[in-house]
């Protein structure tokens, strides 16, 4: 079970790192069912100037256009980040049944770190989750992007 774990996170990471391409916080989703990616996706709310597209969002509709329905029963969404409480909120009206994502959100979290929607024993559905897979590359390839974007900002005060 952890090496598919593994295998589906490093999807996922593929998807963060084309968001560093479009100047996007680098978070990647997939979603599977039946062993096989239904939907993918990775942050894209500047490029689309929607709030709601975060790769666990993005991810879904793709997931739900491709198999013709909103409820996306049975399948597991990896995502690179703690998703946060509207994408936590979407997988439970999804029926997502599983949630692996890699490292934790200590400022959004929906899944335990700040919010508690997945999973919450006082809704209907929820969702099992996995947490802490591949972690590591995870938060590196959000502190990398962080790191960067502050370097920017400190290079383009400087000019001034």
């Amino acid at each position: 079970m952890v090496e598919q774990h593994e295998r589906y996170m490093r999807l996922a990471l593929r998807e963060a790192e084309k968001a560093v391409g479009w100047d996007e916080v680098p978070v990647g989703a997939v979603v599977v069912l039946n062993g096989k990616v239904i939907g993918r996706g990775h942050n894209l709310t500047r490029r689309k100037s929607d709030p709601t597209a975060h790769a666990e969002i993005v991810a879904m509709r793709m997931a739900a256009k491709n198999i013709g329905n909103d409820r996306i029963v049975g399948a597991e969404l990896y995502c690179t980040l703690e998703p946060c409480a509207m994408c936590a909120g979407a997988m439970v009206h999804a029926r997502i049944a599983g949630l692996i994502y890699g490292t934790e959100d200590p400022k959004a979290g929906a899944c335990g770190s700040v919010l508690r929607v997945i999973p919450n024993r006082k809704l209907n559905h929820r969702p099992y989750v996995v947490k802490d897979v591949l972690a590591t590359e995870a938060r590196e390839i959000l502190q990398s992007f962080f790191r960067e974007r502050r370097r920017l900002k400190k290079q383009q005060r400087s000019f001034t």
